[in-house]
């Protein structure tokens, strides 16, 4: 998401609350054109790594897409709709996840670990 400049980008680890994800990330877009353009870039890095998404919605308008990876969900708003929608707030009892600096180097076994979570 980072790379086409998602903005408020945030990760919330759900499992304990639901049984449809593991983890919700949420991240905004200041333009319909914006908000396709970070969709794709989650899909084509994963399938980078042979992960395929099981659903993508939204796409044909842009306020809101929801891709589908199980484990993962993604949901890459609009500004307007993602303050209207605040999945966050319902959320509230989520732990949110760090999301490490891009410039930082990654922990041992990390892109193991989350390519192996996203395959289960």
């Amino acid at each position: 998401m980072l790379d086409k400049k998602a903005l408020d980008v945030q990760v919330l680890h759900v499992a304990p609350l639901t049984s449809i994800a593991d983890y919700l990330v949420l991240g905004s877009a200041e333009s319909d054109r914006q908000t396709r353009a970070v969709a794709d870039s989650i899909v084509d890095a994963l399938s980078r790594v042979n992960q395929r998404p099981l659903s993508l919605e939204g796409t044909a308008s842009g306020q809101w897409v929801l891709i589908d990876f199980g484990d993962v969900v993604a949901h890459v708003f609009r500004q307007d709709a993602r303050s209207h929608y605040a999945l966050e707030r319902l959320w509230s009892d989520a732990r949110l996840i760090p999301i490490p600096d891009k410039d930082a180097t990654p922990t041992p076994g990390a892109k193991e670990r989350l390519t192996r979570k996203t395959r289960s």
